[in-house]
């Protein structure tokens, strides 16, 4: 008698969509708290209860998704660890954390981008480096321009 895998496809979906679940229960239950408003005059509590719901609703169908899947074939989740992403990951979040401080928003926004793209070893440097200057170039028009965010573009100290 062969032991089934503890980490399987199905197992994997399930546990993700029960988990988005009761993430969206919170944030459904905390945002109750506040005044909801309506869609006209929305309240603080409004955007946190409806992104709490649609969370709840993909978890759900994610998890029915997972029993369904449950009944055929189980293959075996044997992924090895993605290091090179995850370090690539939290370095361009430091580097953000720092250049947001010191540099401001288009070179904080470079560098998390162009450092986590290169996390994937599929991008090349050339890749990475458009994607960053796209997504600089889309921070720009919605935090500074349309939301007005009051970060400096560009900064020293």
């Amino acid at each position: 008698m062969q032991a089934r895998p503890f980490l399987t496809e199905a197992n994997r979906d399930y546990y993700a969509g029960s988990l988005m679940l009761v993430i969206g229960a919170v944030t459904v239950w905390q945002g109750a708290g506040y005044r909801f408003g309506s869609l006209t005059r929305m309240g603080p509590g409004f955007f946190p209860v409806a992104l709490g719901v649609l969370l709840a609703l993909l978890g759900i169908a994610i998890a029915i998704g997972a029993v369904r899947k449950r009944s055929g074939v189980e293959t075996a989740v044997a992924a090895p660890a993605e290091w090179r992403a995850w370090a690539c990951i939290l370095i361009g979040v430091a580097a953000f954390v720092v250049l947001g401080k010191y540099g401001g928003l288009v070179p904080a926004t470079f560098a998390i981008v162009f450092i986590s793209a290169l996390g994937d070893r599929d991008n090349t440097v050339r890749s990475a480096f458009v994607l960053a200057v796209a997504m600089c170039i889309v921070a720009v028009v919605v935090f500074w321009w349309l939301l007005q965010v009051r970060l400096p573009l560009v900064g020293w100290g």
